[in-house]
């Protein structure tokens, strides 16, 4: 009787070992990561949809089109040389970008005011921010397809190219456990 009693224990407990076990897996498997604290703004959009299909001039004085990034995670980062939060944020998206170069993340900040790309890029070097190619939305094509009420604007894309957050409001993009995230979340198979 004391055997079989044992021999039950020992069941059960090996049974919710594994239950345990399996929770612990298959949450980092079948949940989404969640955005640390220092990017409480990141906000993940409530339906997954393809961004829009939307110009805007580089350095190089060609169009880029976000397609162009496909197969890379994207923050994109809308931002204007009045707007003092975004001048703010910039260098920490540098910082970001710095991190994470040579992977599959690429901070896309894009200047949303009425300058040249050489302008853009002057800005960006006076502020610190280097490490951040230089784009411009003179026409304000993005605003207007994202809907952005509001500088700076950040939206998170996927590698197929789909908003999976956004951001209203600067964010703390260079903490350390932000750039931990964004290595984690881009250091993932494609889905």
């Amino acid at each position: 009787m004391k055997a079989r009693s044992i021999a039950i224990a020992g069941f059960l407990g090996a049974g919710a070992l594994l239950v345990v076990l399996y929770g612990m897996w298959t949450s980092r498997v079948h949940a989404p990561a969640r955005p640390p604290a220092s990017l409480a703004k990141l906000v993940p959009v409530e339906k997954v949809a393809a961004v829009p299909a939307v110009a805007f001039e580089g350095a190089d004085g060609k169009r880029h089109a976000l397609s162009d990034f496909r197969g890379h995670y994207v923050l994109l980062n809308l931002w204007a040389v009045w707007c003092a939060p975004c001048v703010k944020e910039l260098p920490a998206l540098a910082r970001l970008q710095g991190a994470m170069a040579g992977g599959r993340f690429e901070v896309v900040a894009v200047d949303v005011a009425r300058g040249t790309p050489k302008d853009a890029a002057d800005f960006l070097k006076s502020h610190d921010s280097v490490k951040l190619t230089p784009y411009i939305d003179p026409n304000l094509m993005l605003m207007r397809a994202f809907g952005a009420y509001g500088l700076p604007m950040t939206i998170l894309i996927d590698e197929k190219g789909r908003e999976i957050a956004r951001a209203v409001g600067p964010a703390e993009w260079d903490a350390p456990e932000s750039i931990d995230y964004f290595k984690a979340l881009s250091a993932k198979a494609p889905s």
